[in-house]
């Protein structure tokens, strides 16, 4: 069955980032204990080398959270609302002023804690996803939460079979229309699930554009903006002679 995902997002912190004071950083970090810690496990990258070339990075650091946190989801039956709240985390880190509040050394951890509490509030956030953010504050790894994001999905769509549709047009499409989509989708593709995001892009002038498959290598345009090309792309100004 085709899967539509939609989560419009509203951040209200009761701490603005902006009134934070930097300070000097904490002397020490102290992780929650929890349940849900004890499981999540990250391994270190693995490199290999290429013939004749310089070392590569198998799996990133992005990777081996995403993995890490997707194995943990599984086990307690909560990978459709551990994505969920990866896409919420993911418009909140989107605001530069965010991401520069939690990754400048400069401010207390027990600050960005305080702050990393009301974004889990505000956004409705399960328990393991709060320890899981609190995990990168202390491994210095909030820096790398949207490239965790982006790991997560890829991890997510292989053990649920889904595909992925990332949707861009003028305006928001109604949900209707994104059905079909999805269906369309899933038909050419033979997907088990489709996930659609959505993207707003005015240069497109109308229409839409489909973008899916294996890290967005298909790409379905039905915009206004191609159209336009391919008119001004058919026409031969050579014989055309500009008068001054």
């Amino acid at each position: 069955m085709a899967a539509i995902q939609r989560s419009p997002i509203a951040f209200h912190c009761k701490t603005p980032i902006s009134a934070v004071r930097p300070s000097r950083p904490s002397p020490s970090i102290r992780l929650k204990p929890s349940p849900s810690l004890r499981l999540l496990r990250i391994t270190a990258p693995i490199r290999r080398r290429r013939r004749g070339g310089g070392p590569t990075m198998m799996s990133s650091a992005a990777s081996s959270y995403a993995s890490a946190l997707a194995d943990l989801a599984k086990s307690n039956g909560t990978l459709d609302t551990t994505i969920s709240d990866l896409e919420k985390i993911e418009r909140v880190f989107s605001d530069a002023g965010a991401l520069a509040f939690f990754t400048n050394p400069t401010i207390d951890v027990e600050k960005k804690r305080s702050v990393l509490d009301d974004i889990v509030k505000s956004s409705e956030l399960q328990p393991h996803m709060s320890n899981f953010l609190n995990v990168l504050i202390d491994m210095n790894r909030i820096d790398q939460v949207k490239e965790i994001v982006k790991e997560f999905e890829v991890v997510y769509n292989k053990m649920t079979e889904t595909e992925l549709a990332v949707v861009t047009s003028v305006v928001p499409l109604e949900s209707s229309h994104l059905a079909q989509i999805a269906k369309s989708v899933q038909r050419m593709t033979g997907a088990k699930n489709v996930r659609i995001k959505t993207a707003i892009e005015p240069s497109l002038i109308a229409g839409f554009t489909i973008r899916y498959g294996n890290s967005g290598s298909k790409l379905i345009d039905m915009s206004i903006k191609k159209q336009l090309d391919e008119i001004a792309g058919s026409l031969d100004f050579s014989e055309i002679a500009l008068v001054g």
